[in-house]
């Protein structure tokens, strides 16, 4: 499975998904304007283009995290926009952020 997000600006992009989130640039296709990122077995191809953001239903990257509370934290005081982590307790923490595009990432973690 592969999963894109579109966003309005690829270096924009790359900065929040390796900077922040500690994605590691694979591959980048310069006249194309797409990067393929991957973490933790997870692949993500970014594209700069139309359809930014992500429409509701669309796929959703999750990324298991040690500490979902203390990676909220660290992204908000990064300026990411982060959400209310929601617990079902026992069992998951989840946590949604939004790149600067609006895509939404969720952080999880085993509880």
């Amino acid at each position: 499975m592969q999963i894109w997000y579109r966003v309005d600006e690829l270096e924009r992009a790359r900065d929040f998904y390796v900077g922040l989130l500690g994605f590691m640039e694979v591959y980048r296709d310069e006249d194309g304007r797409w990067l393929r990122l991957s973490r933790g077995g997870v692949e993500l191809h970014v594209a700069e283009g139309e359809g930014v953001g992500d429409p509701e239903g669309e796929a959703v990257v999750t990324l298991e995290v040690v500490d979902v509370k203390a990676e909220g934290e660290r992204l908000r005081e990064a300026g990411v926009d982060v959400g209310v982590v929601l617990e079902i307790p026992g069992t998951i923490r989840l946590l949604d952020v939004h790149d600067p595009d609006g895509n939404r990432v969720q952080l999880s973690e085993d509880v």
